[in-house]
């Protein structure tokens, strides 16, 4: 399924994946914030066709939301800005495991410049935060005039059942408590889509991350092994578990925050 339509004069581009469901990217005062995935391309590319490009904004290199980037490199003078610590990533060809290259597609490579701290589109200023966690290159885009916020894939559900092996819970709920320092009002996720209220759901996911937070750490001082957590906290077998062949797992959940209780000592 792939749809376009408009929330608080934001262009939103939605694309419905089997297995992994929506992925989002947006268009804004002539700047695209993602770049979806390689499998929409023919439907993104009469997107592109029908307005005017000034610049591409990541929100950070997973191939879902950089899939036709490398179109905008070689069919426009588009600058593609990404965080610097994703640059590599995003130069090199499908860098990813097979699952993923089924799921998304082969994303070619591309060659982005580096955000400034402060990035203009063509009558808007944007705010670039740093917001690892979910990937180390993550950044958040916010714009102060009309409180937008662009959250990437910081926020996606407000429960959190599973992470990928590389994300950090911890630096998650770091990342959260950072941007609920700026004055945002509608939000703009990367698999949710709009939300009116970002900021109170944001912080509804933040709450839920604190409880979990808590409750491994009681466990794990109580002497439960990270296995046994997990089957106390999170007893079903979801099936992104088999079938990403375990890189996403409620298992990377417990041992983030264990990790961390144990970095605090």
């Amino acid at each position: 399924m792939f749809q376009v339509y408009e929330k608080e004069k934001v262009t939103c581009v939605e694309m419905v994946v089997p297995h992994m469901g929506p992925v989002f990217a947006y268009y804004v005062d002539g700047m695209i914030v993602d770049t979806g995935t390689r499998h929409f391309e023919h439907e993104l590319l009469s997107f592109y066709e029908s307005i005017s490009i000034e610049l591409a904004a990541l929100t950070h290199s997973h191939e879902d939301h950089t899939g036709t980037a490398s179109w905008l490199e070689e069919h426009g003078d588009t600058p593609i800005y990404v965080h610097p610590s994703g640059i590599d990533t995003c130069m090199t060809f499908a860098p990813y495991p097979e699952y993923r290259r089924k799921t998304w597609g082969l994303r070619d490579a591309f060659h982005p410049v580096p955000y400034p701290k402060h990035l203009s589109s063509l009558r808007m200023d944007w705010e670039v935060i740093e917001t690892p966690g979910h990937a180390e290159d993550h950044v958040s885009l916010f714009n102060k005039d009309r409180g937008l916020l662009f959250s990437g894939d910081l926020f996606v559900r407000p429960k959190t059942k599973v992470i990928m092996r590389d994300e950090s819970i911890p630096g998650i709920m770091n990342s959260i408590q950072k941007l609920l320092t700026y004055d945002f009002g509608p939000m703009f996720c990367g698999h949710a889509g709009y939300i009116a209220d970002g900021r109170s759901r944001m912080e509804e996911k933040l709450d839920h991350l604190q409880y979990l937070y808590g409750e491994v750490k009681h466990l794990h001082e109580s002497g439960l092994s990270n296995r046994a957590i997990q089957e106390k906290l999170f007893p079903k077998a979801y099936p992104i578990i088999s079938y990403s062949d375990g890189e996403w797992d409620s298992f990377h959940i417990i041992t983030s925050i264990v990790d961390d209780v144990k970095a605090r000592v």
